[in-house]
């Protein structure tokens, strides 16, 4: 355990900010698989609103630094690629 008050700090913000990547990556992962589970359904207007807005929270979480640039780019694009081809 850390003794001086500043350390004492940096672990309690440490703490803080992982909660917090941690919800944002929760997010994520939770609008991904919504996209899929429209693409499952075969509703390709839902499958679009799904992208849309996991699209959305995706840039949005790596605008905040949750993820790097090329992996929300990787990410997005791999869900778009998913959406495109159920036709």
């Amino acid at each position: 355990m850390a003794n001086i008050k500043s350390a004492k700090k940096r672990i309690l913000v440490n703490r803080t900010k992982a909660e917090r990547n941690k919800a944002i990556k929760s997010g994520v992962k939770t609008a991904i698989k919504k996209v899929y589970a429209a693409i499952e359904s075969g509703d390709k207007a839902a499958a679009a609103a799904e992208l849309s807005a996991a699209t959305k929270v995706i840039e949005m979480a790596g605008s905040k630094g949750v993820f790097h640039k090329n992996n929300v780019a990787h990410k997005v694009s791999r869900i778009s690629k998913a959406v495109n081809e159920m036709a």
